[in-house]
């Protein structure tokens, strides 16, 4: 059985380069470039992938509603779909049971069908549009409503010569399932480097429930504005979706949260580009409480509150050579009393967890990329020590690593292509230096992926 899944993901990646092999017409979101006119490298650094460009900021800030097109591409319906697969290789084997994932992998060199998704990706109607994705998630083998983000937005343009200065207002609503997903910078943790990873790689450390914790668990509305190209803000909130909504979206799992009020987001962010310099200084968190895994408030409550800085560089002046440099810090307080409750922990007082990222990328041509980042990940002991078990055994956050990565996008320069599909594949080398607290065995979990991501 194991030969089997290995062998039908090696030819499904096999097929896919052969797509592209024979239909050299084709390649990039395409329904976006059709909308717009545009082509990918114009909205996207690496003409295909998350990582955005001024212009590719100001598309979403608009609500996905700039036009532009012509003709029967601008006609056709906002619809795409992607495919990603990867082989991933890790310098001890592992155990995929331990990761949730369905029978069926190696302990090691995995080739994996990672998802499919479709996309309903543009305008709605008039200044309503949206990015919405439903995600075949190949490791779990099953149908998901993945990131979504539908949004209203206008614009007003007050050039009163009784004012003393010019006021320009975008304004907007958002509707999304997960924190940040509508963020317009890629600092934030679902757009976030890196933009490709693969289920059966090792996880370390602990994440902030602002970093995906929450992802298609829960509904937002927050709303925003961007005044004079400048300044940034927003504020909302989220609340969980019901057991049944999840159950239809294909979301619903046994060790799911729920949140036990709506929990406040706020997004603060200046910026400014200055002859092909483009700077970004924001700020960003949540407060949430939530319940144990399974919905399960019998022992009360998890209280967090994650607070963030970011800061975005890109060099954007001359369009052959692009420089980027992204970082974000979140410090995540945690009253963790329905974690104490549960195993009899009569202690009191808050745990905390430290989260920094950084990343710098070079491009070429919008073409070729490098990148290299490191993650740095510490906190509290714990988060919560069960009285029974020796102390050697309390879990520790602590955990380095840096990323490095190239990049090659073919497509995406040209209108003809950009309007039918793009392809970006990367190999990726994560090395650890502490997982978990531990120094010793740390480089265990380094890993090597190929990662291929085909859009259409």
């Amino acid at each position: 059985m194991l030969i089997t899944k290995n062998t039908f993901s090696l030819q499904c990646l096999i097929f896919g380069c052969l797509i592209l092999i024979v239909s050299f017409n084709a390649n990039a979101l395409p329904s976006f470039a059709r909308q717009t006119g545009q082509n990918c490298s114009s909205c996207h650094v690496q003409s295909f992938g998350p990582d955005l460009t001024p212009m590719g900021r100001q598309f979403k800030l608009g609500g996905y509603t700039m036009g532009g097109g012509s003709g029967l591409a601008e006609k056709m319906p906002a619809l795409s779909g992607m495919i990603t697969g990867s082989f991933t290789n890790t310098q001890k084997n592992q155990d995929p049971t331990a990761a949730g994932l369905q029978p069926g992998y190696n302990q090691n060199n995995n080739f994996t069908f990672d998802e499919a998704s479709m996309f309903y990706a543009g305008r709605i109607y008039g200044k309503v549009g949206a990015f919405s994705q439903l995600t075949y998630n190949g490791y779990e083998n099953k149908l998901e409503m993945d990131n979504t983000d539908i949004r209203f937005a206008d614009r007003l343009d007050f050039d009163d010569s009784s004012l003393p200065f010019d006021l320009d207002l975008t304004y907007g609503i958002s509707l999304n399932n997960n924190p940040t997903v509508q963020d317009l910078w890629n600092t934030t943790p679902v757009w976030g480097f890196p933009y490709t990873s693969s289920g059966v790689q090792p996880s370390v450390g602990s994440t902030p429930l602002i970093d995906g914790t929450l992802g298609s668990q829960v509904g937002g509305a927050t709303a925003y504005t961007m005044i004079n190209n400048l300044l940034y803000l927003e504020a909302g909130a989220y609340g969980t979706f019901s057991s049944s909504s999840q159950t239809a979206f294909g979301t619903g799992k046994p060790d799911q949260l729920s949140l036990n009020s709506p929990a406040p987001y706020w997004r603060v962010a200046l910026q400014n580009e200055w002859k092909g310099h483009y700077f970004e200084l924001g700020q960003y968190g949540m407060i949430a409480q939530t319940s144990l895994p399974g919905r399960d408030i019998s022992y009360g409550t998890n209280d967090y509150t994650d607070v963030a800085v970011d800061a975005t560089y890109q060099y954007l002046a001359n369009l052959r050579h692009i420089v980027e440099l992204k970082t974000t810090y979140i410090y995540e307080n945690q009253n963790l009393a329905a974690s104490r409750n549960q195993v009899g922990d009569i202690s009191t007082g808050n745990t905390f967890l430290n989260t920094y990222k950084v990343n710098v990328a070079y491009t070429y041509l919008q073409t070729y990329g490098i990148t290299f980042a490191y993650n740095n990940i510490n906190g509290s002991r714990g988060p919560v020590i069960d009285p029974a078990a020796p102390a050697s055994d309390a879990f520790k956050p602590n955990s380095q690593f840096y990323t490095a990565e190239l990049v090659y996008v073919p497509f995406g320069k040209s209108s003809a292509y950009s309007y039918l599909m793009n392809l970006r594949t990367s190999l990726q080398y994560i090395g650890y230096s502490q997982a978990n607290g531990n120094t010793s065995f740390a480089q265990n979990n380094n890993t090597f992926m190929v990662n291929g991501w085909l859009a259409f």
